[in-house]
């Protein structure tokens, strides 16, 4: 194999004539993580929602929760990311989708809309787990108490259920870091895309994906260690695997 490496390519001026190729990775990292973060709020938003409807005793109200999460679930991030982004405005009024396609950073808006709902119905997957996990009594003595059931399930039942299910969110919201990666294909330039165009122009393809790699792995064991400490700093005392208080004499 005859390659020629050049590590020192991430300190030469990139075709932009401002930025180092170092300094479009850098870009690139900020738009992936802002990327990511908006999409989680929008799926943590909507999957708990979802996820408590589908433990509600209304069986239509079940019914149309499950509807959500096999929609969005069972489809293709891909295809979502084209459907949100080629095809939903030429479905709205010829005004609203012309204003939609000429929005500022329209790839961006669209890319956290998709990866929001996508990932939304894995999140409300967790959360109507983490909610059947907990024992019946803990909505009966809630009720009992005078509560009503959404105050059971914001005051007792949710705090619980998220306490349990910390650990897959956490998988989840590293795959949505990850699965930003899709929306380069509709024109988002976030950190696969840079270091796509870095190599391109470059023609330094290994250091390029080998640098992009390494950003990401750092990213994701940053979240790993966070999430870690939030579930050391949210464990209840003798609950759900947290260690009991020593006792004192």
């Amino acid at each position: 194999m005859n390659y020629n490496w050049n590590w020192g390519i991430f300190f030469e001026t990139s075709p932009d004539g401002v930025h180092t190729y170092l300094d479009t990775l850098i870009i690139g990292t900020g738009w992936t993580l802002a990327t990511a973060l908006a999409a989680w709020c929008l799926a943590l938003a909507l999957g708990s929602f979802v996820g408590v409807l589908r433990t509600t005793p209304y069986p239509w109200v079940v019914r149309v929760g499950n509807a959500y999460v096999e929609l969005f679930r069972n489809i293709p991030l891909l295809v979502q990311m084209f459907l949100w982004y080629f095809v939903l405005p030429e479905l709205l009024p010829v005004d609203v989708g012309d204003w939609l396609k000429q929005l500022p950073d329209a790839s961006f808006y669209t890319a956290v809309v998709a990866l929001g709902f996508y990932t939304s119905a894995r999140v409300a997957e967790q959360v109507r787990a983490g909610i059947l996990s907990l024992a019946r009594g803990q909505r009966f003595a809630a009720l009992a108490l005078g509560l009503t059931l959404p105050q059971a399930y914001v005051y007792v039942l949710l705090p619980m259920a998220y306490r349990i299910i910390l650990p897959p969110l956490t998988s989840e919201f590293l795959n949505i870091i990850k699965n930003s990666a899709v929306a380069l294909t509709i024109g988002l330039m976030e950190l696969t895309a840079r270091a796509r165009a870095m190599q391109e122009m470059s023609f330094q393809v290994f250091e390029a994906f080998t640098a992009a790699t390494v950003i990401y792995i750092v990213i994701n064991i940053a979240v790993t260690y966070g999430m870690r400490w939030i579930e050391r700093y949210a464990a209840v005392p003798g609950l759900l695997g947290a260690p009991a208080p020593v006792a004192t004499h």
